[in-house]
C-alpha cells in the first residue's frame, strides 16, 4: 500500500472551503460564547437570586451532558419544538451555548480570585458597581483567566469536528468524505490532523503571545 496525496491535492479547493468554514465556526462561537459567559458570571454574582439560580441550572445542565448529545437534541429535536435550523446556524448554536457554561464558570472563578480588598477600596472611594466591575474586576480578572480561556478555546477547535454529524461542511465532514470517495482514508486522515494540529499550534502561539504582554502590564503597574 501506497500513501497517493495527489487525490488530496486534486480536491484542494474543496479542502480549503472546509477549513475556512472550521475557523468561522470557531471565531464566531468563541467570541459569542465569551460575551455570553461574561454575562452569565456577572448575573450570577450581581443578579437577583432568582435568576443566578436559573443561569447556575443551565450551566451544570450544559457541562453534565455531552456535546454530541446536545447537538444531536438542537438540531433532530428542535423541530419539534418549532426550532428548525439548517446545519451551519445549529452547529454555531451548538458551540456557543456549550462554550458559553465554560466560559461562565471561567470567569465566575477569576471574578473570585480578585482580592476583596480591591474591591473594598474601590467602594470606599465612590466608584459604583458598573466602574468597579469595569475598572478593578474586568482588568484584573483578565489578566487571571487568560491562559484558561486560551485552553478552552484549543479545546473548542477540536470539537468543531463533532458538527460533522449534523452535516456542516467544515474539515472533518469534507476530508472524511474525500477519503471515502477516493479510498484514501490514511491520506484523509492524515491531513486532517495536520490541519487540527496546526490550528492548535496557531492557536496556542497567540496565546502566549498574549499572556506574555498582559503579565508585562501587571508587572508594570504593580
Amino acid at each position: 500500500m501506497t500513501l497517493d496525496f495527489g487525490l488530496i491535492v486534486q480536491n484542494l479547493p474543496e479542502i480549503l472551503a472546509a477549513f475556512w468554514m472550521t475557523i468561522w465556526i470557531w471565531i464566531v462561537s468563541n467570541i459569542l460564547a465569551v460575551a455570553f459567559g461574561f454575562a452569565v458570571a456577572t448575573l450570577r454574582r450581581y443578579g437577583p437570586g432568582w435568576l443566578g439560580l436559573l443561569l447556575r441550572l443551565f450551566v451544570e445542565v450544559i457541562r453534565g451532558t455531552p456535546f454530541l448529545v446536545q447537538l444531536f437534541l438542537l438540531y433532530f429535536g428542535g423541530p419539534f419544538i418549532g426550532l428548525s435550523l439548517d446545519p451551519i446556524p445549529a452547529g454555531l448554536l451548538g458551540m456557543t451555548v456549550y462554550a458559553t457554561a465554560y466560559y461562565s464558570e471561567i470567569f465566575r472563578a477569576g471574578y473570585n480570585a480578585v482580592p476583596v480588598g480591591h474591591v473594598e477600596a474601590a467602594e470606599c472611594v465612590g466608584l459604583t458597581r458598573g466602574q468597579i466591575i469595569r475598572r478593578i474586576l474586568v482588568p484584573e480578572m483578565t489578566m487571571l483567566v487568560l491562559p484558561q480561556c486560551v485552553n478552552m478555546a484549543i479545546l473548542m477547535m477540536k470539537e468543531t469536528a463533532i458538527l460533522s454529524i449534523i452535516t456542516v461542511p467544515e474539515l472533518t465532514l469534507v476530508v472524511g468524505a474525500i477519503g471515502s470517495q477516493q479510498y484514501a482514508f490514511v491520506e484523509a486522515m492524515f491531513l486532517l490532523a495536520l490541519f487540527y494540529w496546526f490550528l492548535v499550534e496557531v492557536s496556542g502561539f497567540l496565546g502566549r503571545i498574549a499572556e506574555a504582554r498582559l503579565s508585562k502590564f501587571r508587572f508594570a503597574h504593580s
